[in-house]
């Protein structure tokens, strides 16, 4: 047994690659790893922040009442639902290194348009328009990763990806607390509004460097950097499919009959759910209405960043550990529904002695792990690319677009009935969504790997007829 998993170690970190894929393989993760992971934080950066600067005195400056806090995010949500199919299939008429940085510099601008709001309702019309433009930059990036990666190089760099995502939202708190005390009163502005314009200053020469360097995809790629032979190796690594336009009837009715892409988008849409702690920033509400503890500005912004922080430990450990068991992201499922539910449970049980010290630090530590659920971002993405790798390209980007506007959809509403900023500090309607969410994952997720499982063997079967007889079905077509 030992022998066997040292053999297995040895294997998953010595790949044997073809002559000049090793290079290759550098070079398109310093290219396209580096501009996706820096999008993503600035992307994470500008999402973080408004939360940072409603508990910095934007509630009181613009006097926030209620949940109007959620319903900002659910504006947001709004456009980025309306957004997700459209900015994807833009990907195969517009070039993403032209694409990518466009929406990020309009994203910026509204981002710094942000610090000259008087009121909430501004900030509910701004946040909409910046939901459609950052639309494409998950599901987007993930699409162009499974077009670049084998199936056994995918799961550590969506954990990268996504772990960058994260490292967004920790030091955005750092951020905040910095902005704070050096720029707060500076030319009449308060720490919160530097916050937006910092945000969105960062973020513009992010978009120039994707403009000039990104390398679109294998088919299309034009990048200086890659020498011709070297284009033509990026393509044989992947499984040839046929391109098709994706703008037809045909197209369409074929992809939202297929048990895949309901599949996935179910999956996300309740795994979406169990982000809800992270997401909704709930130890910040927890810590700014706490019955008994005034934080400072610097805490409120400062502690919550454990949590993000534990994100990331779980996503490279969890999108290392399934690459190594050979693409088996299911697991995932099982850990979170776990981790939801006994969460859940130890901030229920907390809210029956809310004065109590150790009570604090139970729900300190509850948020603290209930971070780790963050791990099924990578993983699950990298599931579906890892199932719709011999499929038409325009079907996986489908398939993607959708899992993100479905998750999203729901939580367009989830946040205000089971987390509003009211709800605030215990969440008790929450605890138990998450618990019921919690539950349904682990099922839904044993339904999926068993699918996913048994037509994974037609699957290669196909393709490896079509290697030889130059024609093969889709994955739509056993769906």
């Amino acid at each position: 047994m030992a022998t066997t998993t040292r053999s297995k170690l040895r294997e998953y970190f010595h790949t044997e690659y073809q002559p000049g894929e090793r290079k290759l393989v550098q070079k398109i993760d310093f290219f396209i790893l580096t501009f996706c992971c820096l999008s993503y934080f600035t992307n994470y950066l500008d999402r973080s922040n408004l939360n940072n600067a409603y508990v910095s005195g934007m509630k009181e400056d613009l006097g926030f009442v209620g949940d109007q806090l959620n319903q900002i995010n659910t504006c947001f949500t709004v456009g980025y639902v309306i957004g997700q199919i459209p900015a994807n299939l833009s990907l195969h008429y517009i070039k993403p290194r032209y694409f990518f940085p466009s929406c990020m510099v309009i994203w910026a601008g509204l981002t710094m348009v942000t610090a000259s709001a008087q009121n909430p309702q501004s900030i509910m019309a701004i946040r909409f328009f910046q939901g459609i433009v950052e639309a494409t930059t998950f599901v987007g990036t993930h699409y162009i990763l499974g077009s670049w990666y084998t199936e056994r190089e995918l799961g550590k760099r969506s954990g990268i990806f996504t772990a960058s995502g994260l490292a967004g939202t920790m030091i955005g708190g750092f951020i905040q607390t910095g902005i704070n005390s050096s720029l707060n009163g500076r030319n009449g502005l308060r720490g919160w509004r530097w916050l937006f314009i910092m945000d969105g200053i960062i973020t513009i020469p992010v978009a120039l460097y994707g403009f000039f360097f990104f390398p679109d995809t294998p088919s299309t790629t034009k990048a200086f950097y890659l020498t011709e032979s070297e284009r033509a190796l990026a393509v044989s690594r992947v499984p040839p499919v046929e391109d098709r336009s994706p703008i037809s009837w045909a197209f369409f009715k074929k992809s939202f009959s297929s048990w895949f892409f309901w599949g996935f988008v179910v999956l996300w849409i309740i795994a979406g759910e169990t982000e809800s702690f992270s997401s909704n920033a709930l130890l910040a509400l927890y810590m700014k209405s706490h019955p008994t503890i005034k934080y400072s500005v610097s805490q409120l912004n400062n502690y919550p960043t454990g949590v993000p922080a534990a994100g990331i430990i779980s996503t490279l450990f969890w999108a290392t550990l399934t690459d190594f068991l050979n693409g088996k992201r299911y697991l995932v499922g099982y850990f979170i529904g776990i981790t939801g539910i006994v969460t859940s449970a130890m901030i229920l049980v907390a809210s029956k002695d809310p004065t109590n010290p150790a009570s604090t630090s139970v729900v300190f530590g509850a948020y603290y792990w209930a971070g780790a659920v963050y791990a099924c971002q990578a993983t699950f993405f990298a599931w579906a690319n890892d199932a719709l790798r011999y499929d038409d390209h325009m079907f996986r980007a489908i398939v993607l677009a959708g899992m993100n506007l479905g998750s999203n959809a729901v939580n367009a509403w989830w946040s205000i009935v089971f987390y509003g900023a009211s709800m605030a500090p215990w969440f008790i309607r929450g605890m138990w969504a998450m618990i019921a969410t919690s539950i349904l994952l682990a099922i839904w997720t044993a339904v999926l790997s068993y699918t996913t499982a048994k037509h994974e063997r037609i699957r290669k079967a196909e393709f490896a007829q079509a290697s030889g007889a130059g024609d093969h079905k889709s994955v739509t077509e056993f769906a």
